[in-house]
């Protein structure tokens, strides 16, 4: 073999050079764009990028991606990018399965109305959602707990139809939330103390919490200081949460047999907490200021009581309007009582499959745990998961759980020497559109963000459960339709082996709609799969206002699976044409 000259090596060097130097640009320039205030961005852009001149590079990872020749040879070969035009501004906050002029063709019997209702597949718009004229870049998180930009959501009808209950003012151009609410108008944290006088919040045995009827998410947003995350909706794995709550969230928790109620049991891990603020509570001393029949708020309070003790829940406290219960941990005693009661127990085998099960009248039986099975927050994060531990996750071990945990943090390392915003604060509301076992935002994990992590109903294991276990949240979902969020929710996507997953299931270009109408502008994806997957994501993104980056993966360019980088362009609809910026 030849020796190579000392020319070639030469050669390589200065192009070596060349690389770097180009990189740093690139870089440079993007941190500028996304500081300049393009995108109408407030002060969040003070915090991006201060470093943006260092290159600081992993030594085996490559930003050009070796297999740049097969993108041009497919860009060359096929036809041109298929360019998405703009939807109709009255679409700004579609949100397809919860169209409103949809729902409102539904029955109202049990809020089916309410429920998800996806378009079919001729009525799907193939345009991209356009952000409201004068949308702005959300203020950073802590101040985005209190205010909204007017202009990212111009309605003003909700602070006249709760003036009164200190939801939501309007104050110049902006919306401020005072963090009051109809059961609590002095404020939430006023309110969260009472709570915690009886729950033990500040300890981390209570982490993950569910908030139904949620209003403005006051109480949620809140929590977030004493380090418990909230959600708000119900298609969650069983022993999910450790506290639901409900504050005149209009619920009959006593009506059609109890089975409101019987849903957050299947959904409280055992110990978990009940509360219950407002009418029927205490309703011997409040109802007249509720302006309700004494009789009624007393036979509503009876149901809910009658439906408590079938389900073995403690009341713990009822102090003015305010009652909380705890879910038993003595789960073979329930189990004895309720057999005696004759209480109806659920048929089905998997307590976790809910993904358009109707909800039943029934007991989910739970399992025999021990008070120290949960880990309080945040040594649960990296504890091994009792439905891991207790081996019912088919093909995870207590080793495999830890390799994924290793890996991960390896891959949000070499993300972080890619995108140097992930540490900013920049990426407040961050997704996992693939979770696995929720490795990724354990990874990510940092009290400037938070995710959600969805787990695909067609994945070959059920990990939802293990996911709440570590005290992170997340949801089921099927990628085949919408989510159901308002459109700008998330600032970044992630997207592991989801196209590899999806392919044959459905259409990636309706996919890439969906993530680009839940993407704020600016926002960033990553992607990771295999070369030939993100060669034809790449292409259509192309045509959706998205600018994009091919890397090699961590580990070298000899390893098929890529990472692909994506960031949505800031665009809004002027009358009859569209601006880009």
């Amino acid at each position: 073999m030849a020796k190579p000259s000392s020319a070639d090596g030469r050669t390589r060097s200065t192009v070596q050079i060349f690389i770097v130097v180009g990189l740093c640009c690139f870089f440079y320039i993007l941190g500028a764009w996304q500081r300049s205030g393009f995108g109408k961005g407030d002060s969040i852009a003070l915090q991006i990028t201060k470093s943006s001149t260092e290159c600081e590079i992993v030594p085996n990872l490559s930003f050009d991606s070796h297999h740049t020749g097969e993108v041009s040879k497919l860009d060359e070969a096929g036809s041109k990018p298929k360019v998405f035009q703009p939807c109709k501004a009255k679409y700004t906050d579609y949100t397809p399965c919860q169209d409103q002029r949809r729902a409102m063709t539904f029955p109202r019997e049990n809020m089916i109305y309410r429920e998800r209702h996806c378009p079919r597949e001729e009525e799907k718009l193939h345009c991209l959602i356009p952000a409201p004229k004068g949308y702005v870049t959300p203020f950073p998180w802590p101040k985005s707990r209190d205010y909204v930009p007017y202009a990212n959501a111009p309605y003003k009808s909700l602070t006249v139809e709760k003036a009164i209950q200190n939801w939501i003012q309007y104050e110049g151009n902006v919306f401020r939330f005072p963090g009051g609410g109809t059961q609590f108008p002095q404020g939430a944290d006023k309110y969260i103390d009472q709570l915690a006088s009886v729950i033990p919040i500040a300890n981390g045995t209570v982490r993950t919490a569910l908030d139904t009827g949620c209003g403005v998410a006051s109480w949620g947003a809140y929590l977030w200081s004493r380090n418990v995350i909230a959600m708000s909706f119900l298609p969650y794995p069983s022993r999910a949460f450790d506290m639901a709550h409900c504050s005149r969230c209009l619920i009959p928790w006593g009506a059609n047999g109890g089975i409101y109620m019987m849903e957050v049991d299947r959904v409280l891990r055992p110990g978990g907490y009940w509360v219950l603020s407002g009418p029927p509570i205490n309703y011997k001393v409040n109802y007249k200021a509720w302006q309700r029949p004494k009789e009624d708020l007393e036979d509503e309070q009876n149901k809910i009581e009658e439906v408590a003790k079938k389900l073995c829940w403690v009341k713990k406290s009822e102090r003015a309007e305010i009652a909380v219960w705890q879910k038993t941990m003595d789960s073979e005693s329930c189990r004895r009582k309720q057999e005696d009661a004759g209480v109806n127990f659920c048929e089905s085998s998997d307590a976790d499959d809910v993904w358009y099960k109707k909800m039943e009248a029934c007991v989910t039986p739970s399992p025999k745990v021990s008070a120290g099975d949960l880990k309080p927050f945040p040594s649960r994060l990296y504890a091994i998961p009792p439905r891991i531990s207790s081996g019912l996750i088919p093909g995870v071990s207590s080793e495999t759980y830890q390799d994924d945990n290793q890996m991960w943090k390896k891959h949000v390392n070499a993300y972080k020497k890619i995108n140097r915003l992930l540490d900013t604060g920049r990426y407040r509301n961050i997704m996992d559109m693939n979770a696995g076992l929720g490795s990724f935002a354990a990874a990510i994990q940092s009290p400037k963000l938070w995710v959600m992590n969805v787990v695909p109903t067609i994945a070959d294991k059920s990990t939802l459960g293990v996911i709440y276990e570590r005290g992170l949240i997340g949801i089921y979902h099927d990628w085949c339709e919408a989510f159901s969020t308002y459109p700008r929710t998330y600032d970044l996507i992630h997207a592991n082996g989801l196209f590899s997953l999806y392919k044959d299931k459905c259409n990636a270009e309706d996919i890439l709609l969906e993530m680009d109408r839940i993407l704020r502008p600016e926002g960033a994806v990553i992607f990771r799969d295999e070369v030939d997957t993100l060669i034809k994501v790449k292409k259509i993104v192309t045509g959706m206002r998205w600018d994009t980056k091919m890397v090699d993966h961590e580990d070298g360019p000899l390893v098929p699976e890529k990472i692909l980088i994506a960031v949505k362009q800031y665009w809004v609809v002027d009358g009859n044409s569209t601006s880009t910026q």
